[in-house]
């Protein structure tokens, strides 16, 4: 005898929900949505604006929902931003592509530029990311310096970090 399974729903909406639950225009159901969100990870005031937004809640539900976390301090841009800087440092960004992820999560600039401030040795970065992939002698071909120098810009180094981490003898320029 052959069990027969029905299809599980891909989606929750409508899943034993009442229409209450499903208001998108409701901030006590936004927020809720945006708990959920928080609880996974941490995230910037843009980026969770964005995602609620995509969940199709009403702006006015979204703005309230926002305002709420932030009074009760689940929400902080300038912790955000703190913590973002010190994982992605970690793993060897520089604070140019650093600057760049933050501002496209809609982090304002001054909290940016604390965070940075706050962060590593960059120059002391720069020179370790360099020796990590490319060893610790300073290559003496010009095409080599420049290929290292690439590297290091990629990853989000300033000119002056990759001068730092390339000898006095370099100019990027």
């Amino acid at each position: 005898m052959a069990i027969r399974r029905t299809p599980r729903s891909s989606t929750l909406a409508g899943a034993g929900r009442t229409a209450a639950e499903t208001d998108r225009t409701s901030a006590v159901h936004a927020e809720r949505a945006a708990v959920a969100l928080l609880a996974r990870r941490d995230h910037a005031t843009g980026e969770l604006s964005r995602k609620l937004a995509a969940q199709k809640f009403e702006p006015d539900a979204i703005a309230g929902a926002l305002e709420a976390l932030k009074r009760r301090h689940a929400l902080d841009d300038a912790r955000y931003a703190e913590n973002y800087v010190s994982y992605h440092a970690g793993r060897g960004r520089g604070p140019e592509r650093i600057r760049t992820d933050l501002k496209a999560f809609g982090v304002l600039e001054e909290l940016i530029s604390a965070a940075l401030e706050g962060g590593p040795d960059w120059r002391g970065l720069a020179r370790q990311q360099r020796e990590r992939r490319f060893g610790p002698e300073i290559p003496a071909e010009w095409a080599d310096k420049a290929r290292q120098a690439r590297f290091l810009q990629y990853r989000g180094f300033s000119s002056d970090h990759i001068r730092s981490a390339l000898g006095p003898d370099f100019d990027a320029d």
